[in-house]
């Protein structure tokens, strides 16, 4: 098979089904970092019980992310505008992917009371948040040379469901079989951990770093072994320097020329911010109405991955039919009733005005009727997020001027990052003048609508 260049929307070659599948396994390979070390297990443990005072735990754990995202989001449009010049990405990616798995074996040494080497496990834990968002832009901008421009959308869908489907297989299996609850011994499904571990020194919650590193090594490989990469078309001194020198030109002709593009990812850095926001924070909302733990979240976390799988997949086949913004409008419009449904809900009512009996003490897990329609409503928010994300990077793709590919997936991750402390801010400044959990977070729909109505705006074919 020929090798193909994503820069052009029409590929010369579609890649085989092998090297579909390969591009597909970065995603599968990437979510346990997402999903174990981000959200459900590793960072808790880090606040909880690595540091000894959690509100300065998380305030480290913050800087530390915040840090690592802004760094990243400055890169990544001039890392994408040099491999755009005529170098392939794969060396990129292995770069990346070698920081990312040294940064994940970091937090192993997060041992609790050893606080010392609290700076080693954070600056691990940037190095890595660094890679994947790096890595990401360049495995992002070879879709369009691995299939027609009217199967991007089914091919982003697909990447997006095995991204869930892989963050749930390994969620199921770390927090199932391998982490420990520190008071009863057991894990999530109530068995003794699957590998002896030492609970004093909370081996199991340290684990997650290293598994979630040989994770990621083995299921990245088929993208190196099967996906197609553009050749190497200039001398890598010759690609620096043009390469940056066509960057500062997109940056200033970029509303000029490129008004679509540029219209599409403000819109894009509004909405995302919203939607990171109610992910942060839905899980905070649940365990202060609900007094939901460990054992609740950890479910809550499977439920949302499963609906947001099957949200992925059946958004690819939509775009294919109707369009990529036509799915990203539909998906937003769901999140943001579904969003104001979780808002409405409270210890004793439901929608706002219609009340309901409190959960009562020691009750079984998801047994109140508030907490079952807070599942329904998240349902709703999981399988509508899937096709926003996955959507927003097929749109892109099928709008950005040829040639110039990498360089707009840099500046795609440059929206979704750069300003993704406003939201949280946004949230913090309100909840502090309102005192209300629920007022703050509602700061997170002047964010989503925000970007509907520019999205509506966007001119797409």
């Amino acid at each position: 098979m020929q090798p193909v260049t994503p820069d052009e929307h029409a590929v010369t070659a579609p890649a085989t089904r092998r090297g579909i599948f390969g591009w597909v396994m970065f995603d599968w390979a990437a979510q346990p970092f997402y999903t174990l070390v981000v959200t459900f297990l590793f960072a808790p443990y880090f606040v909880n019980g690595f540091m000894h005072d959690p509100a300065y735990g998380q305030t480290l754990w913050a800087y530390a992310t915040g840090g690592a995202q802004l760094i990243a989001a400055l890169l990544a449009p001039v890392l994408g505008a040099i491999a755009d010049a005529g170098l392939p990405r794969k060396p990129w990616i292995a770069g990346f992917s070698a920081l990312l798995i040294v940064g994940l074996c970091g937090l192993w040494f997060a041992v609790p009371g050893e606080l010392w080497l609290m700076p080693f496990v954070l600056v691990s834990f940037g190095v890595a948040t660094l890679a994947v968002e790096l890595a990401t832009v360049f495995t992002n901008s070879m879709m369009p040379g691995l299939v027609s421009d009217k199967r991007l959308g089914t091919l982003s869908g697909v990447g997006w469901a095995a991204d869930y489907v892989g963050g749930l297989i390994s969620l199921v299996l770390v927090a199932g079989l391998l982490v420990a609850d520190p008071t009863s011994g057991k894990t999530l499904l109530g068995f003794d951990p699957l590998i002896p571990i030492d609970a004093a020194t909370r081996e199991g919650d340290r684990l997650i770093g290293p598994f979630s590193a040989l994770w990621y090594f083995v299921f990245v490989l088929p993208l190196f072994l099967f996906t197609p990469d553009q050749p190497n078309r200039a001398p890598v001194k010759n690609a620096v320097r043009a390469s940056l020198g066509r960057l500062a030109s997109t940056m200033k002709d970029l509303l000029r020329h490129h008004r679509t593009v540029a219209l599409f990812l403000l819109a894009r850095m509004l909405y995302a911010d919203g939607l990171g926001a109610v992910f942060a924070f839905g899980g905070i909302y649940a365990a202060s109405v609900f007094g939901w733990g460990a054992t609740e979240l950890g479910l809550f976390g499977i439920l949302l991955t499963v609906a947001g799988t099957v949200g992925a997949a059946s958004g690819g086949l939509l775009d294919d039919r109707l369009g990529s913004k036509a799915v990203i409008v539909g998906s937003l419009l769901v999140f943001i009733a579904a969003s104001i449904g979780v808002l409405s809900i409270d210890a004793d009512e439901v929608v706002f005005v219609i009340p309901v009996a409190p959960k009562l003490p020691d009750s079984g897990i998801f047994s109140s009727p508030g907490e079952q329609a807070y599942l329904l409503f998240a349902m709703f928010i999981g399988l509508s997020a899937g096709p926003i994300q996955a959507s927003s990077r097929t749109l892109l793709a099928r709008i950005c001027p040829p040639g110039k590919t990498t360089e707009f997936f840099g500046f795609f991750s440059f929206s979704g990052k750069i300003s993704a402390f406003a939201a949280p801010l946004a949230i913090g400044l309100v909840t502090s003048l309102s005192d209300s959990q629920r007022l703050g977070i509602s700061a997170s729909l002047v964010f989503l609508v925000g970007g509907l109505l520019l999205l509506l705006r966007v001119k797409a074919r």
